[in-house]
């Protein structure tokens, strides 16, 4: 009876491989996937994202100001603030995107199980698909991406992610921290969205069931560049807006009140201003995370 009691009870081992099903739960894994895409592709792309947003504030009534280009900037950072400030933002960038990219991926693959259920989605369900799940990420993460925007912008001089999240709160409170809100999600969800449906339609029309091993990375990179080509575009303006609210709130209160500013102060080639930096940054880093993402979830035995 003792020898039944105790047979019946869990061993060691049991508990063990228990505790590695719940740590390996498919859904984590996909976060962990995205995390580490993400993170590689930060490091590698932030210098577009910082020259992205000098372009993006530059003072109209700077002399020369609206025949500044990519190289301009570049190069005017590298020189006043030496190589590595072309990586200024980097902190909350990793904050933001390591954790941001990993509750995207993880947010997208339950949404999928729960909704597909196993079947391709259709256009309409690749939009929903991005468009949910990049909402989830965008509002957890959003206190950082107004840190980041600031950092990059060189108009701050916050010590650390830390000191800038009292230092908000303290002066704007929780408004401050959210500031952008609006177009921060009119900016992402959208991007993930139509991303996502390109990404999928233009993989479909490739069968990689027939494609080497080899070839199905070049493939995954190749749709994931002509998808965020298009994305960005349709995207650009949202973003514009999104920097100026979270540069200068005070000036910048809502989101029609920041679509009139930059019209009067631009006009409407301000809404495009960084489109360059920021076309190639977004395009090469989806690109990037989804090859690298499709990759460890293959490696893991799970489709993405």
């Amino acid at each position: 009876m003792i020898q039944e009691s105790r047979s019946s009870l869990l061993q060691p081992q049991d508990v063990e491989n228990r505790v590695e099903t719940l740590m390996l739960h498919p859904a984590i894994k996909a976060f962990l996937c995205g995390s580490i895409s993400g993170t590689c592709s930060t490091l590698l792309f932030q210098p577009l994202d910082l020259v992205k947003t000098r372009l993006q504030t530059l003072q109209p009534s700077a002399q020369g100001s609206s025949r500044v280009g990519m190289f301009t900037v570049l190069f005017r950072v590298v020189r006043t603030e030496s190589l590595l400030g072309l990586w200024k933002g980097m902190s909350p960038s990793i904050v933001r995107c390591v954790p941001g990219v990993g509750i995207y991926f993880g947010t997208l693959y339950s949404l999928k199980q729960y909704f597909l259920r196993g079947h391709p989605p259709s256009a309409l369900e690749s939009v929903m698909l991005g468009v949910g799940s990049r909402s989830v990420a965008g509002v957890c993460m959003l206190p950082i991406t107004v840190i980041k925007t600031r950092y990059e912008s060189g108009k701050f001089g916050y010590e650390s992610i830390t000191s800038a999240l009292k230092s908000i709160y303290r002066h704007e409170g929780r408004r401050g921290l959210f500031s952008g809100l609006t177009a921060t999600l009119l900016r992402d969800a959208p991007f993930s969205g139509i991303y996502l449906m390109f990404y999928n339609q233009t993989k479909n029309i490739v069968r990689q069931d027939q494609l080497d091993a080899v070839h199905i990375p070049f493939v995954n990179f190749s749709c994931g560049v002509f998808a965020g080509i298009l994305a960005s575009l349709v995207t650009q303006p949202a973003d514009v807006i999104k920097t100026h609210m979270q540069i200068a709130p005070a000036k910048f209160r809502w989101f029609g009140q920041a679509v009139t500013l930059i019209f009067k102060d631009y006009g409407l080639r301000g809404f495009f201003k960084g489109g360059v930096p920021r076309a190639l940054r977004r395009t090469l880093m989806a690109a990037m995370i989804w090859t690298v993402y499709e990759e460890m979830m293959a490696k893991m035995g799970l489709k993405s």
